[in-house]
């Protein structure tokens, strides 16, 4: 959505589009974040570590619905740290 033509220059079309794809990175960094602390509590708490990984992606699955459902809403809901990044971006 950032490089097509009929959306590229559209300022609420972009916020959204770098939210979502900032939103993407700091999952990544969870992720990475998350097995390292696998890695090193894998003992006799891997039960809790491993509801604890999937308490994490269910709650991000769940932001991200939420967020496509405002977008589709033509409704502008900023993320706390990383909207306000993307607002800056779209201009």
């Amino acid at each position: 959505m950032l490089v097509s033509e009929p959306y590229k220059n559209d300022k609420f079309v972009r916020f959204h589009a770098l939210q979502s794809i900032f939103l993407s990175g700091v999952y990544v960094v969870v992720i990475i974040a998350w097995s390292i602390f696998t890695g090193i509590l894998f003992g006799a708490l891997w039960q809790f570590v491993y509801l604890g990984w999937w308490l994490v992606r269910v709650a991000f699955f769940a932001l991200w619905l939420f967020l496509m459902y405002k977008a589709y809403n033509n409704e502008r809901f900023e993320l706390p740290i990383i909207g306000p990044m993307a607002a800056k971006q779209a201009g």
